[in-house]
């Protein structure tokens, strides 16, 4: 689906066609690469799924052995 970006006085605007629809309000933007997302923003304010992306399901996080050795004086 293709769709075009113009110019809104100084801000770059975007038609999104019909069949992406969403309600009006407040949306989060971000770029991802060549991508820009746009999400609408859930009623406590963070998007759809946002902690659940960030979560880190590493066991060994914050446990990793220092990058360094001790030298006598």
């Amino acid at each position: 689906m293709k769709t075009k970006v113009f110019k809104s006085g100084n801000s770059l605007a975007v038609r999104l066609p019909k069949a992406m629809e969403i309600a009006c309000g407040p949306v989060s933007i971000h770029r991802e690469g060549k991508k820009i997302i746009i999400e609408e923003v859930s009623e406590n304010g963070w998007p759809e799924g946002f902690f659940e992306d960030i979560r880190i399901t590493r066991k060994d996080f914050g446990r990793e052995q220092p990058a360094y050795t001790e030298k006598s004086l």
